[in-house]
């Protein structure tokens, strides 16, 4: 069956981000995330879940066990389980991007202090 934003299950998150569930089973997770200009997601990490990052529109700084890096439209970055990381959009403009998790990182996170 064919998906997209206008199908899936919306949620709203952080300071007016949103979340569109594209895939939603325990074994896989995939999500469209929109950030607009500013926002931040907390730091944290999964103690299960291996995730990838897929920046589709804008540039996305991510925070990645103390390390900054930069992601351009159709760029990605995987994080490993128990690594703290903070997605971050510090542009002007939208932040569109993919979150792939195996397994589902949903009741999985610990929020740890931010740096």
């Amino acid at each position: 069956m064919k998906i997209d934003k206008s199908k899936a299950e919306h949620y709203k998150w952080g300071a007016g981000c949103d979340g569109w569930h594209l895939v939603k089973q325990n074994a896989l997770s995939v999500i469209q995330e929109r950030m607009p200009p500013g926002t931040r997601e907390v730091r944290h990490y999964h103690g299960r879940a291996r995730q990838f990052f897929f920046v589709l529109k804008g540039v996305a700084t991510i925070e990645i066990d103390g390390e900054r890096q930069t992601l351009h439209p159709w760029e990605g970055v995987e994080i490993p389980p128990n690594v703290p990381h903070q997605m971050m959009n510090e542009t002007s403009g939208d932040l569109e991007f993919l979150v792939v998790s195996q397994p589902m990182s949903h009741g999985d996170r610990v929020v740890v202090e931010e740096r």
